[in-house]
């Protein structure tokens, strides 16, 4: 058994294979990052939860050599703020049209399809998705997402699907364990 399994849920040799090859994850943040619920306070201010472990996650990850990204639909402060703490260099928000901002990543990284993951939770991220060698949903995503998806994380949007996806891809590159910075 795969330390994967043993931390998480087994997985096949084909989600294996394909999170080997990955250099690039790109997230979906609302029901992603955060638990999709949008919090308003009385003077308009928006609040958001974010999990500590998925920032340590996307660290090591970056720290790994792997790229991330994010495109989101909405456009936050907080987002930028969150996304910023945790060096995340490409973010792309506002994105109605996802594929384009991915159409651009890949070019300007110079990626084929099967070395990018992309994490989402609902029909929104499914345009992207389709475009990538390891398409991934939430435990808590939209049905039809889930059935679309190679892999789904036995963990919700928010509670740790994004540290879960990134012990996946640092345990299939052999490369987990090599980072001993903070959370933010």
């Amino acid at each position: 058994m795969s330390l994967f399994a043993e931390l998480y849920q087994p997985v096949s040799d084909d989600i294996l294979a394909r999170s080997r090859n990955i250099k690039l994850l790109i997230c979906d943040v609302d029901g992603v990052f955060s638990d999709g619920r949008i919090y308003l306070g009385n003077a308009g201010e928006e609040l958001k939860a974010f999990h500590t472990r998925d920032g340590y996650g996307i660290k090591a990850l970056r720290h790994a050599g792997v790229e991330v990204a994010v495109i989101t639909g909405r456009t936050s402060t907080i987002v930028e703020q969150r996304m910023r703490s945790l060096t995340i260099p490409y973010i792309y928000q506002g994105q109605e049209n996802k594929q384009a901002a991915f159409a651009q990543l890949q070019q300007k990284l110079a990626l084929s399809a099967a070395q990018i993951a992309y994490i989402g939770d609902d029909l929104s991220d499914w345009q992207v998705m389709q475009h990538c060698g390891l398409a991934v949903a939430v435990k808590d995503a939209h049905p039809y997402l889930c059935r679309q998806a190679h892999y789904i994380t036995s963990l919700s949007g928010g509670f740790g699907a994004v540290r879960e996806l990134t012990d996946l891809l640092l345990i299939s590159q052999q490369k987990f364990q090599q980072f001993d910075g903070s959370s933010s």
